[in-house]
């Protein structure tokens, strides 16, 4: 099997060409193309969006569309106007309505504001001094993302309502006074009596399933981005679907709602002008984490803010302890959560998860910079406060020093495994077996790296039928050797000792960090059975012992695939549930023929492409607390306690498949 594998994925990547031929089409005045902005956007939605998706993954493009709406509001109220925002969003209609309290956006230019790029008010900072959106993009890409599109904007007791239908206008209320609008009925409100009259902005959309496919919403996504808002913003209470969210304590809250125990000192919370930060240690952590934010925008992968902190916080460590620490024992175990507000911040894309500003405001015109370097402005303020915090507080001082002196004995114990590991796994990077790469990945700027996925399967069986049905451009392999090691208590020697995860930690490139992660989205592919639950439990505890980062960022996911597959001559039903094989036999009739998939194994490859492609089924990883890792592994993972043999004697089911033995 391994020699087929091997044998067709050279065929595949390495027989290419290397003279393309050239194209037949002719190349002549009519193949220049202008777009309009809406269809530029529509065709090319990566760009603004960063990717499409159905919604399993936190970084979908449906979630993107909620953020940039919600972000303008965020704008007003940052400004000083409106101290409320409503957002609902309708599942089975699939529509999201979001109502602020602001100023709402000028009427006289409503429509251009929705649907001409690069046209807005952000671009005089006079204006927006510190806002998210800067680009005059956000609002317009929702418009042409959706199969409908709505905003009204109320201001001074008059209204004007635009709608639009895949980017384009259907719909032109004018400037009317509000209570005709309200008599008119032109649209549904989400305040009903006096707040519908309120100034401010209504907007309503649903992304069009064209681009989108089949979406679905995950409450936990939304929940998440709607606290990390109220976090940010104190003083604003957010409504989402009825839950109010509201936050008196802004970074201090983050951090306490996200740690299921205590940190290893009491949490420090520093807020000064324009930054602020909550940040302690807890054990259990191979590296640091950040919750980091610029202008309310969640920096997932960074940036130069994050940096800064990261050396400052080193930095001002070791001249207090006046010992020359290496800043990685400093940081092991550091959780934090930093915000800092810059004029006009520039990001390295669209979807904005990335900081690149050096200075606290924008290039003068004649290209010359007179602000402060935002290195030098967060490293003073962690040396007045933090020094200082460190001096008034010994109990902190001796904690800090004794988890500092732990991260570097852990480090030089393991330092002599590490590098023997480097080494066999630089050796075997040219042929490992077990991985079956693909071409684009997350550490580059391809505008595809977002796809970038590895699936991690069990056995060879599995691994030949996804590897001979995945894309090769997008999608990698790596194939387990049966069960692998419960590693629960063990230290991060494992990770190198034991050869499997070497290898799998080596086709990541997470062994320093993940700042360097290959693939988007990491896959467990497992048989649905008592074997493949096993597996999938055995590498979620890998994962959570020693890498997550990887859960808590959204990178690591469950491949659903179906149990059954019930067809008769005209017709083939996948099902991936009970319910779902009910309607299918019913719908086959009495030539039903019931298939029960016991393994990934036994679906063909030309099968499996439907369910890898792009309606694949995917069931995310999430963790309830941030920090509670620890004692949920040891009831799931640990000895066996009186505590879980109850709850398997109280959870227990007995499936009754007489009836699919019947049909088949």
């Amino acid at each position: 099997m391994d020699n087929e594998i091997k044998d067709e994925l050279q065929d595949d990547i390495f027989t290419q060409s290397e003279d393309p031929a050239p194209t037949t089409e002719n190349y002549n005045d009519d193949s220049i193309v202008h777009l309009e902005d809406m269809e530029h956007i529509r065709r090319r939605p990566g760009m603004y969006i960063g990717k499409l998706g159905d919604g399993a993954s936190q970084d979908d493009g449906i979630y993107v569309l909620i953020k940039e709406v919600i972000d303008n509001s965020i704008d007003e109220f940052t400004s000083g106007f409106g101290k409320k925002i409503e957002v609902r969003v309708d599942k089975a209609e699939k529509k999201v309505s979001i109502r602020d309290y602001g100023r709402g956006i000028p009427l006289g230019k409503l429509k251009e504001a929705v649907s001409q790029l690069n046209t807005g008010a952000k671009y005089d900072s006079k204006v927006f001094q510190k806002s998210v959106g800067l680009n005059g993009v956000g609002t317009k890409a929702v418009n042409a993302l959706s199969s409908y599109f709505r905003v009204q904007s109320i201001r001074e007791g008059k209204t004007r309502i635009v709608e639009f239908a895949q980017g384009k206008l259907i719909n032109d209320s004018g400037i009317i006074p509000v209570e005709a609008a309200l008599r008119q009925a032109q649209g549904p409100q989400l305040s009903t009596g006096s707040g519908a009259l309120d100034t401010g902005t209504l907007t309503e959309f649903i992304p069009d399933s064209a681009l989108f496919g089949n979406y679905h919403y995950v409450d936990e996504y939304i929940e998440k981005r709607i606290w990390n808002y109220a976090y940010l913003n104190r003083g604003l209470s957010l409504i989402y679907n009825d839950k109010r969210y509201y936050s008196k304590n802004g970074l201090l809250d983050l951090l306490q709602n996200n740690m299921e125990g205590e940190g290893l000192y009491p949490i420090i919370h520093i807020k000064d002008g324009d930054f602020e930060a909550a940040f302690t240690h807890v054990n259990g952590q191979s590296s640091d984490y950040f919750y980091s934010f610029v202008n309310g925008q969640h920096t997932t992968e960074g940036g130069t803010h994050q940096s800064a902190f990261r050396e400052g916080y080193a930095r001002v460590v070791r001249e207090f302890y006046q010992k020359e620490y290496e800043p990685a024992d400093i940081r092991q175990g550091l959780i934090c959560a930093l915000c800092v507000r810059i004029q006009e911040p520039v990001f390295e894309a669209q979807t904005k998860t990335k900081l690149g500003s050096t200075h606290l405001a924008p290039n003068n015109p004649d290209g010359t910079n007179d602000s402060p370097f935002l290195k030098t402005y967060v490293f003073d303020i962690l040396k007045r406060h933090l020094d200082n915090y460190l001096h008034k507080n010994p109990e902190t001082v001796s904690v800090l020093q004794a988890k500092i002196q732990a991260n570097e004995k852990e480090r030089k114990e393991i330092a002599g495994i590490k590098k023997a590991a480097r080494e066999s796994a630089k050796k075997v990077s040219l042929n490992n077996r077990k991985l079956r790469d693909c071409r684009i990945h997350l550490n580059t700027n391809h505008e595809k790296r977002l796809e970038s996925t590895i699936f991690i399967t069990e056995g060879d069986s599995a691994s030949g039928s996804i590897t001979k049905s995945r894309d090769v451009q997008t999608q990698a392999v790596f194939s387990l050797r049966g069960k692998p090691l419960n590693c629960l208590g063990m230290t991060k020697k494992v990770c190198y000792e034991n050869e499997e995860f070497n290898l799998l930690q080596a086709a990541l490139n997470i062994d320093e960090d993940i700042e360097n992660l290959r693939y988007n989205n990491i896959v467990i592919a497992t048989d649905a059975d008592v074997d493949g639950m096993h597996i999938r439990l055995l590498m979620l505890t890998f994962f959570l012992q020693f890498y997550p980062d990887l859960v808590r960022n959204g990178h690591v996911y469950i491949l659903q695939t179906p149990l059954f597959r019930v067809r008769n001559k005209k017709e083939t039903y996948y099902c991936y549930s009970d319910e779902e094989r009910t309607a299918a036999k019913e719908k086959c009739g009495k030539q039903a023929e019931i298939t029960r998939f016991k393994g990934l194994g036994e679906i063909s490859p030309d099968e499996f492409r439907g369910f890898i492609g792009p309606n694949m089924r995917l069931e995310p990883v999430l963790l309830r607390y941030d920090f509670g890792i620890k004692e949920l592994l040891e009831y799931y993972m640990g000895k066996n306690t009186m505590e879980r043999q109850k709850f398997i004697i109280d959870n227990l089911r007995i499936e009754d498949n007489s009836n699919i033995a019947d049909a088949v």
